[in-house]
């Protein structure tokens, strides 16, 4: 192949290339240049071995399968420059649509060979993250880290499993999937002291020796009836990316329920965003149902996705309508695919912790496959003072913003941080199960300017530590020979495990409380089958994220395992979450072995 067929079959698949794999902006862009060339080649080119009008048929080509290529992999379609198609070479009217086999020569590679998707490309984001190390007590005696509400992994991961795939691991939180459940633990009486902690610790039912500390917090619930005036903003993204049954038609259906429990007292105001943001929907009392339901009915996709501006929007419709002593938030549903304005994470998140210092709290409903945007949505809700969750049926927005309408709307705690400092004397090892991104350094725990986690009226939250006790011969990490010298010198209390401590603040408060616990060494329970259905049930949601997300830690513990464990606890079941798990912890079994998943899905 001469230098002339060389550079032809380059810029084709460059062409084809650049189109497929960029946004529509990108490719255009970068198209231009190779444009220019290929007009520069065909006016200088002298060597008649290639007829021209075959090559200019070709390239025309190139840029049609562009074009569909995009469409095949549901992206916008692509905007070339304009270009007249050129009448076909002579004797060639029956070339197939290939850039490469109109010109190439002697057998050159065929573009036929390279075949559209066959399905939608998957552009979900995923923040990658390691699970937590074990610790050496004598090297690190204090784990400290913030709170976590969010749920959204859970329903994630289960959307995931129930399209038949195991779900990507770095989409496996496992805090998301402990507090998806609640545990029913007992909850105080009055909101002066919000916190009623629940602690067991026993065996741990996937490694010998080892045991799992529970920890449990209940927030103090606020019936309905007793909930403050509600102003609350649906910032609603009707981009192009919006227009499928499991976005923006799920995405009414859910609000609307959400109208449907509102009193006379609370207002509503609706903004979307596409390539701009607009005002539907100005402040409404809860009383105008119909107005607000036609609101929504109204509302079609289209256009790019400029996010930051209809956050911007929002906060500016929540600010006019600001209830002082009420609930003051914006609810943020899209699928997070922001691909114009303001895009890159971090700088959404200084924005969205610059506005929450007006009061007005920020949470997002995530929607769709695809083209999810997870890390986007956990991220700023997590700065804007507000929870995640992630709605893939009307059941689960049913669950969300009815059944714990509560725990969603009225924050009663912020930036609730948990330290718990292991006894040398008892404790050699520790792993904290989840909460990878909510690690927090241990200065941090003291100082009331670091940013921790919300908890909503009613809300749970469960953490498991699993641990090495002292001569337990469950050790992973060996001591350090200096360290354990000087550690058998000291005498210390042997009649404590941990020591628990808590910080939260008021809603309105800039100062914290504090409050601690002992973890005594004779709560111990040695029979697992002895414990709660909550300790059961948490370790086999526990054990169930750690096998999707690898399974490392849990030695030879299997699905089946886990079905048994959570069958033994499934306790009060009112809503059949329990059922559900049961049935994901199955569906998992069968996917993750290929015979069974084939029948499966015959």
């Amino acid at each position: 192949m001469n230098n002339f067929n060389i550079n032809a079959l380059a810029i084709a698949i460059a062409v084809f290339v650049v189109g497929c794999a960029q946004t529509d902006k990108q490719a255009n862009h970068q198209l231009a240049p190779l444009l220019e060339t290929e007009e520069a080649m065909l006016k200088s080119e002298k060597d008649n071995v290639i007829d021209k009008a075959v090559l200019r048929e070709s390239l025309y080509r190139a840029e049609d399968s562009v074009a569909l290529n995009k469409q095949l992999a549901g992206k916008a379609k692509l905007h070339v420059r304009e270009r007249k198609k050129p009448a076909a070479a002579p004797g060639r009217q029956d070339m197939q649509l290939s850039a490469v086999a109109t010109y190439a020569m002697n057998g050159a590679v065929s573009m036929d060979s390279i075949r559209a998707p066959s399905e939608a490309l998957n552009r979900e984001n995923y923040a990658h993250f390691d699970d937590n190390a074990v610790k050496l007590v004598t090297q690190h005696p204090v784990s400290t880290f913030s709170i976590d509400v969010d749920t959204g992994s859970y329903a994630n991961v289960r959307r995931m499993l129930k399209a038949g795939s195991l779900p990507t691991k770095d989409a496996v939180r496992t805090e998301e999937l402990l507090n998806y459940f609640s545990y029913n633990y007992p909850a105080q009486a009055k909101l002066s002291a919000p916190f009623a902690l629940h602690k067991e610790i026993s065996a741990s039912p996937w490694k010998a020796d080892k045991h799992l500390l529970h920890i449990g917090i209940k927030g103090y619930d606020v019936p309905l009836e007793h909930l403050p005036s509600a102003n609350l903003v649906f910032l609603v993204d009707v981009s192009g990316s919006m227009q499928s049954a499991n976005k923006l038609e799920l995405l009414k259906s859910s609000l609307k329920l959400l109208t449907n429990r509102l009193s006379e007292q609370d207002s509503v105001s609706i903004v979307v965003y596409a390539g701009a943001s607009g005002v539907v929907l100005e402040p409404t009392s809860g009383a105008h149902k119909g107005q607000i339901i036609s609101a929504l009915d109204r509302l079609t996709a289209g256009g790019s996705t400029n996010g930051a501006a209809g956050i911007k929007l929002a906060y500016a419709m929540a600010e006019r309508a600001f209830i002082k002593g009420g609930i003051n938030r914006v609810l943020l549903a899209t699928d997070g695919d922001f691909n114009v304005g303001t895009t890159n994470t971090e700088q959404l998140k200084d924005l969205i912790e610059e506005k929450r210092k007006s009061g007005i709290a920020l949470s997002t409903l995530g929607f769709g496959t695809g083209n999810y945007n997870d890390h986007l949505m956990e991220q700023i809700a997590d700065v804007g003072n507000g929870n995640y969750a992630y709605i893939d049926t009307l059941s689960e927005a049913q669950k969300v913003l009815v059944d714990e309408l509560s725990s969603t709307m009225l924050t009663i705690a912020k930036d609730v941080k948990i330290q718990i400092e292991f006894n040398p004397a008892v404790v050699s090892e520790y792993r904290l199960l989840g909460y990878e991104n909510r690690l927090l350094n241990r200065e941090d725990f003291n100082n009331d300017k670091v940013d921790a986690g919300e908890i909503g009226a009613g809300h749970t939250v469960t953490a498991i530590y699993e641990v090495s006790l002292k001569g337990s011969n469950s050790e992973g990490v060996d001591a350090l020979r200096y360290q354990s010298l000087e550690n058998q010198m000291q005498t210390i209390n042997t009649d404590e495990i941990a020591f628990l401590r808590l910080r939260y603040k008021q809603p309105l408060a800039t100062k914290s409380q504090l409050l601690e616990w002992v973890i005594a060494k004779h709560e111990i329970i040695e029979d697992i089958a002895q414990t709660s259905d909550a300790f059961r049930f948490s370790a086999a949601v526990a054990s169930f994220a750690q096998q999707l997300r690898g399974g490392i830690n849990t030695a030879d513990y299997t699905y089946t395992d886990i079905s048994q464990l959570a069958q033994s606890a499934r306790g009060e079941d009112p809503f059949a979450y329990r059922a559900e798990f049961l049935g994901l912890v199955n569906l998992a079994n069968a996917i993750s072995q290929p015979e069974q998943h084939a029948q499966l899905i015959q």
